[in-house]
């Protein structure tokens, strides 16, 4: 970072370990000299709710969690900083841009003694999110709370509002131009995704030949298929009823029976190796719930429609006595009738999604499908060599689509790691922007860009 931008002339150990090395003019404070905390109790009739998010204060999300809690939430005015105080929500937090109200588990406070604008960075950057909720209390390991006493006493630095508004004014400007990069490459990221859904549906509803004569299959959400195919219910395809695994008590030893979490299935494939974990189920419990390489599962049950049916191939190698949990449903196919990889593409196309998604059925924010609904849904059959066939063309073609993704990710996360730093730099002095100015006030005081 400090290559291409200024370091202060002289720094000194802070003391504090968040900020380090800090400029030697640069004072330490603690944060409540700086703000005071807003407590009010408003009622969201009177002042629209908010959602702190980790993009900052915006008015409630559509997918926020409803409470009946509207007569007891907090006020929030323009320019105060708010922040969820909870550690499962590291990063939530913003000066808001509205009057309105947040949930009583976020920290709302007035700044009085520092500008808002250098306050957003601030109180946002990385290294201070940290420290915050390093401060938090709480019985579960992996969810705790962080009180406003203890966030007053957090030390930050004191600077002039003229630093103050230079330090936001730069990351502003530089931040936009990271953030615009950042959106072409998410997209980049959403059209090579749709893409790939495309080149799959299509292949699996189509074929690999153009010419090849038509006919309608007499579903509405598959169209028409080349008329050498069969379109018929899937439990035709099944040697077996579909099944739900198991999820059994998590166990701490590496010689307990192994399983995965879900978040194994993705884009085709089930990913077990970074993603396992052990269980206190015994070997005879365990038996009718083995996988192997290979095999078909289903996502069950998801938060996110999308993912509801989802299915993957099992990997090539996979752990001894390995069990697949109860949120998948094991799918055994009659060899004769269909290829694993083919089912697996068609199921994962745009028709079968169509089919899957009438089917789900919700309950508390969770989408569901039974066996019953795997077992009734319509599927596009080819004979099987060419199913063959159409598996290994889009494998290839995915493969090239694939690739160009992961190179997408990388940049977006180099992206996303340079605009954590640039902040990180500026707010606690580690790069000097007093001098800095925009392109655009270099022009209108007629200097050269340099």
């Amino acid at each position: 970072m400090s290559a291409k931008y200024q370091t202060y002339p002289e720094y000194k150990d802070s003391g504090v370990k968040w900020l380090g090395m800090v400029p030697t003019y640069w004072e330490i404070k603690k944060l409540g000299h700086f703000f005071e905390e807003r407590k009010e109790k408003v009622s969201d009739k009177n002042f629209p709710p908010l959602s702190v998010t980790m993009q900052g204060i915006v008015p409630q999300l559509a997918t926020a969690a409803k409470t009946d809690a509207g007569d007891n939430r907090k006020l929030v005015l323009k320019n105060d900083f708010v922040i969820n105080s909870r550690s499962d929500r590291k990063g939530s937090s913003g000066v808001s841009p509205y009057d309105g109200s947040v949930s009583l588990i976020s920290i709302v406070f007035s700044p009085r003694r520092i500008q808002p604008a250098f306050v957003h960075h601030l109180l946002r950057s990385y290294p201070f999110q940290e420290e915050f909720y390093r401060h938090g209390k709480g019985i579960v390991a992996d969810l705790w709370s962080t009180n406003s006493s203890e966030m007053k006493n957090i030390l930050i630095p004191d600077i002039s509002e003229d630093e103050q508004t230079q330090i936001a004014n730069f990351l502003d400007y530089e931040t936009v131009k990271i953030d615009t990069l950042i959106e072409k490459q998410q997209l980049l990221i959403k059209l090579l995704k749709e893409k790939r859904q495309a080149v799959i549906s299509h292949a699996v509803t189509k074929g690999l030949n153009p010419d090849a004569p038509m006919r309608d299959s007499g579903v509405e959400w598959l169209g028409e298929v080349p008329e050498h195919w069969i379109a018929k219910n899937s439990s035709y395809l099944f040697s077996t009823s579909p099944r739900n695994g198991i999820s059994p008590a998590v166990s701490t030893s590496t010689n307990a029976i192994p399983t995965f979490s879900i978040s194994a299935v993705r884009n085709g494939k089930v990913d077990i190796k970074n993603n396992v974990k052990w269980t206190s189920l015994s070997d005879e419990e365990a038996k009718r719930f083995r996988i192997k390489s290979n095999t078909i599962l289903l996502v069950r049950g998801n938060g996110n429609l999308s993912m509801v049916g989802q299915a993957g191939l099992t990997d090539k190698v996979i752990p001894n006595k390995c069990i697949y949990p109860d949120i998948l449903i094991k799918i055994e196919l009659s060899n004769s009738k269909m290829t694993n990889e083919f089912f697996v593409y068609a199921w994962n196309s745009f028709y079968v999604r169509e089919q899957l998604e009438r089917k789900a059925k919700t309950t508390n924010g969770t989408y569901k499908v039974s066996g019953a609904d795997i077992k009734n849904i319509t599927l596009a059959e080819p004979p099987i060599e060419e199913q063959k066939l159409i598996a290994k063309w889009i494998a290839e073609a995915i493969s090239k689509l694939e690739k160009l993704m992961d190179s997408a990710e990388i940049m977006l996360r180099h992206l996303k790691e340079r605009r954590t730093a640039l902040i990180s730099a500026a707010v606690t002095g580690k790069i000097d922007v007093r001098n800095w100015r925009s392109p655009e006030q270099i022009q209108l005081n007629g200097e050269e860009t340099p």
